[in-house]
């Protein structure tokens, strides 16, 4: 599947929900499937910053692709972050670099958060964005 088709398959998904309060259930449902970092991994380099709450996010590459892992002592944060990972993992870290998230844009979150969950929010984008330009230059 490819990011168009995970993003598209979260734009239907938020579609059946007819307010904010089911959709943001849902977003703390998809927390809970989130692919937990490793304890050892809670660190301070791994702390997404401008972030309201705390959110670790751990990457890597195997196989040529992106392998996503975090945390977040928030349960909205963690449904939020386990959308982006979910859209992410498993693509090239070319693709990552390349591609356009608009399904939060799209599903209207951006919009229902405060100003510092949205900051929050950018600020785990560009940290996933950034490590995938990384390890397109370190491959």
């Amino acid at each position: 599947m490819t990011i168009e088709e995970k993003q598209q398959e979260i734009i239907d998904e938020f579609n059946i929900y007819d307010d904010w309060m089911e959709k943001y259930e849902y977003i703390i449902e998809l927390g809970k499937d989130l692919p937990i970092i490793d304890p050892d991994k809670l660190t301070n380099d791994r702390l997404i910053e401008g972030c309201q709450s705390r959110v670790w996010l751990d990457a890597e590459v195997k196989d040529g692709k992106m392998q996503f892992s975090a945390d977040s002592d928030a349960i909205i944060t963690k449904g939020i972050i386990g959308l982006l990972i979910r859209v992410m993992n498993d693509e090239t870290p070319e693709t990552i670099a390349k591609a356009d998230l608009h399904s939060i844009g799209d599903i209207g979150l951006q919009e229902h958060l405060s100003p510092t969950r949205a900051n929050g929010l950018a600020s785990m984008v560009k940290k996933m964005k950034m490590a995938a330009i990384k390890a397109t230059i370190n491959n």
